[in-house]
């Protein structure tokens, strides 16, 4: 679709002709995500504010153009993707932190604030923004609030619904409202929490109230290492049915294992097929004893190394491998296809032998990485796009696995959300 001159100039006039792309040449970076899919949108505004939002919405009704608001584009199913072409709305100038309250714990925020740099702005009251997705350093609250990002600490802490108190909305016929409030109970329809995850399909978010938690007086993170996947899955559900909920349980394998070691030399051991990352925290006592629970647990199953981060450098560097571990990737191969699928806990050993006898079928490997705690599946398709064939025999794999998870019992996503990606799957 070519762009419109007279559209071109109404949008010029509301956000400033700096703010409105149209040229192929410099739409080509807004036509991907962090999936695999791509199109090009017609044209891209960058608006400033609220009210600049309504106006490009009123605006595109009246041109009877799709609308897709996007974020950092760092999502994993194709939501900010422009499929019919059409306005993209990129929120990342609107990035201010408009209030932090650390009496009644709460911020507002602009959707193009970056996830990490709310933690940052608020560590100095004590305070931190929970959900923390592994694109943290980049991804904004408002891809956040649209896809219900979890992370990590979703298995203690939970996902973005849970940490969001109220926004400021701009509908489709352009009229602004708010949903929510200041505080966690509100009477009535809970209208927020169904356009929280609703991917941009009900509403464009232009203000967040979020929720804050106080820093815990102790962290414990505890890198558990085996030789066998099926000991990793066996102690996973072992320190669940104990009663003990950890604030994340991360799981890698053995490509996993090897990329982020050689990438950013976390100090996982190499030679294991299999490593958890076990991170418990709270009151310092019962840290404590949660710990020595958990190593008990863990050596009912054989592991090769047991070893507790001794400070906070060491804690950051445990946790480098994990978050950085899908950039890690790419030194096994160019491309990769991240499948999110969620899977009862019991199924774990189930479902990742079934991967890879997938990844033995199709002929590429699959790296797995998961939040094994709720049993949050990351299996990445690992391929290369220039070679022919390749890219379909991924999202063939990719498919099976979303079946796959579907019939032991569990759903298309954990986290990442429908968007593109999954539409064809969702009669499952």
């Amino acid at each position: 679709m070519s762009y419109n001159k007279s559209l071109v100039k109404k949008l010029q006039r509301i956000v400033g002709d700096p703010y409105v792309i149209y040229k192929p040449e410099d739409l080509v970076v807004f036509e991907y995500d962090g999936s695999v899919d791509k199109h090009l949108p017609t044209i891209v505004t960058l608006p400033a504010s609220t009210e600049e939002v309504s106006s490009i919405v009123k605006v595109a009704r009246e041109y009877e153009l799709p609308i897709v608001a996007r974020g950092a584009g760092t999502g994993l199913s194709g939501g900010a993707i422009a499929a019919k072409g059409g306005i993209v709305l990129a929120l990342t100038r609107m990035n201010n932190i408009l209030d932090i309250d650390p009496l009644n714990l709460s911020a507002v925020v602009e959707p193009g604030v970056v996830n990490i740099d709310l933690t940052h702005q608020t560590i100095k009251h004590g305070l931190y923004f929970a959900p923390d997705p592994s694109s943290q350093k980049a991804c904004t609250i408002g891809g956040n609030v649209a896809e219900n990002s979890g992370g990590p600490h979703c298995l203690a802490y939970g996902v973005t619904t849970n940490h969001v108190l109220g926004m400021e909305v701009v509908l489709a016929d352009g009229s602004i409202h708010w949903l929510g409030g200041e505080s966690r109970e509100n009477p009535g329809y809970d209208l927020r929490g169904i356009v929280i995850g609703s991917e941009g399909t009900l509403a464009i978010v232009t203000k967040i109230i979020v929720r804050l938690l106080r820093e815990p007086e102790a962290i414990k993170t505890t890198l558990v290492a085996f030789n066998r996947i099926e000991d990793a899955s066996q102690a996973v559900s072992a320190i669940i049915a104990r009663g003990i909920i950890p604030a994340a349980i991360e799981f890698m394998d053995h490509l996993c294992i090897q990329a982020a070691e050689a990438s950013v030399h976390a100090g996982y051991p190499i030679e294991a097929e299999a490593i958890l990352l076990v991170e418990i925290d709270g009151l310092s006592e019962s840290v404590h004893e949660e710990s020595i629970e958990i190593e008990a647990i863990c050596n009912e199953f054989g592991p090769i190394e047991i070893r507790t981060a001794s400070d906070p450098s060491d804690r950051e560097r445990l946790w480098s491998g994990r978050k950085g571990v899908l950039g890690a990737l790419g030194r096994l191969a160019p491309n990769y296809y991240l499948v999110d699928g969620t899977i009862p806990r019991t199924k774990l050993l189930e479902v990742l032998t079934k991967i890879k006898k997938i990844s033995d079928e199709i002929g590429l490997p699959i790296a797995n990485l998961l939040h094994a705690g709720d049993g949050n599946l990351h299996p990445c398709v690992l391929f290369d796009e220039r070679k022919p064939g390749d890219t379909g025999k991924a999202l063939e794999a990719g498919g099976k696995i979303l079946k796959l998870c579907v019939e032991v019992g569990g759903v298309l996503s954990g986290e990442h959300g429908i968007g593109i990606e999954k539409q064809e799957y969702l009669p499952l």
